[in-house]
């Protein structure tokens, strides 16, 4: 354990690295100015829950383990990045006297509150979980992934190691504002759920390196094979992450509505901020309806990915993307992760067809190896259009 994290709005460090991370019992005694990042009812709910010795959540300082957690999107979600920083603290801090460490959310009615050697242990047993990519309410996830150290009234700032900001512009803002340049201020875009690059191809459509579910496009790709086996790669964590959209997969393996050149579009209802946040709350977004487009690249699970069957899935794509009402959508790099296809080929035949959409498409770059730089460029991928 290198770290543990706290969220805050920008306006706050200045104040932080000179107090500490304070309470908010006790900015509220000191009468410091104070930014807050979340609602009214959130702050009244910690104000109530109390730990074992009768005291509120209001007078201890929160970390946590895992700072790209339910809280972060809410907050990145409601505000933007642009204000807000994630505080990077030694280890040292769990060494604080009269400490709790949780097993989930703090505020959570079904959250357990442990003393230091005990607490160390459950955060061992849920390692997995607190360091995971994505959660859910299903399996408890999205509860575990906020576990949280307590620590009463404040916490040094000398303790404090870094901040970690969402891109390059916010870390020269925190710069100026803070002026310590002993404190390290690192942009690290997939902390705040952003691609960790992007390469424009045109004005609709971009590569992205990072996470394609936590993507702001209205429909998501999620290569599958056509027997209703989503055992490895994008397919293993839609299964996971989206029980229901595996479900409705299999359905449509088995009635056939679904098949190479033939994808099918699962027009989902429920809405993904609601299940990602820490608190279900209506939101104009992106994600209030999250669609899933269910792509075949390979018949059977053990065989490697077709290309000609891919390409003819985008030629059904482009016939049909206006008439099913897809508004943007995100597609990984089609058979190029454990479907054992280059880049090299598929990059050009994927933007040929793509690039004559008139709505947003992001292709999400395979995380399973780095694709050299000459194969990413604008020229590169759309030499296969013809003038």
């Amino acid at each position: 354990m290198k770290s543990l994290y706290y969220i805050t709005h920008i306006e706050n460090l200045d104040s932080i690295l000179t107090h500490g991370i304070l309470s908010h019992q006790t900015v509220e005694d000191k009468g410091l100015k104070y930014t807050a990042i979340y609602d009214k009812e959130i702050v009244s709910n910690r104000k109530k829950k109390t730990t074992p010795d009768e005291k509120s959540l209001w007078q201890y300082s929160n970390v946590y383990f895992q700072p790209r957690n339910p809280m972060l999107y809410r907050v990145v979600l409601e505000r933007g990045a642009k204000d807000i920083a994630v505080i990077a603290l030694y280890p040292q801090v769990l060494q604080s006297p009269g400490l709790y460490i949780t097993d989930g959310n703090a505020a959570n009615e079904i959250t357990h509150f442990y003393n230091y050697r005990d607490g160390i242990q459950i955060i061992t047993d849920m390692w997995d979980t607190i360091k995971g990519e994505w959660w859910n309410s299903l399996d408890g996830s999205k509860r575990k992934i906020m576990a949280e150290c307590l620590i009463p009234n404040a916490i040094s700032p000398d303790l404090i190691h870094s901040i970690y900001v969402a891109n390059h512009t916010n870390a020269e803002r925190v710069k100026s504002l803070i002026n310590r340049k002993e404190i390290p201020v690192i942009p690290e875009p997939t902390m705040f759920f952003y691609p960790a690059k992007q390469y424009q191809i045109s004005n609709k459509l971009f590569l992205a390196e990072g996470d394609m579910f936590f993507s702001n496009m209205q429909t998501l790709t999620v290569s599958v094979n056509t027997v209703g086996i989503m055992g490895k790669g994008l397919a293993s964590r839609a299964k996971y992450q989206f029980p229901d959209v595996y479900v409705v997969y299999q359905d449509a393996c088995r009635k056939k509505w679904l098949r190479m050149g033939k994808p099918y579009l699962y027009k989902r209802e429920a809405s993904l901020d609601d299940e990602l946040m820490d608190e279900p709350k209506e939101f104009d977004s992106p994600n209030s309806n999250k669609w899933f487009l269910l792509f075949p690249t390979k018949k059977h699970w053990r065989e490697d990915s077709d290309f000609n069957g891919i390409e003819e899935g985008l030629i059904w794509l482009k016939n049909n993307y206006k008439a099913e009402k897809i508004k943007s959508i995100a597609l990984p790099a089609l058979g190029c992760g454990l479907g054992k296809l280059n880049w090299k080929d598929v990059g050009p035949m994927m933007c040929k067809h793509l690039f004559e959409f008139d709505i947003n498409i992001a292709i999400y770059l395979p995380r399973e190896r780095e694709i050299p730089k000459e194969f990413l460029t604008k020229e590169y991928l759309l030499s296969k259009i013809s003038c």
